[in-house]
């Protein structure tokens, strides 16, 4: 259900403002979306893993909240991430 250091790695340089920049709000938005994603296809299999569930609703509310954030200080970042990433909204 989590994803690789490799994985991880990449979004981090993709998203990183600056070089070893890992805490701005586009690159933890991307790194949740992309566990978020990977949690939605865990549950096309396993329906009664509400334990997981519960982790999921949390990671789209801290990520609704890293957007609604960055909306607030810059729009145009904030539409170049959904934009990027495929987020409706």
């Amino acid at each position: 259900m989590s994803i690789t250091v490799e994985k991880k790695a990449k979004l981090i340089k993709k998203f990183a403002q600056s070089k070893g920049d890992t805490g701005s709000p586009e690159v933890q938005v991307a790194i949740l979306s992309e566990r978020i994603s990977a949690l939605t296809e865990h549950f096309k299999t396993h329906k009664k893993d509400n334990h997981s569930r519960r982790g999921l609703l949390t990671m789209v509310a801290t990520r609704r909240k890293l957007l609604d954030y960055l909306k607030s200080k810059s729009e145009p970042r904030y539409q170049a991430l959904i934009k990027e990433l495929g987020l409706r909204r």
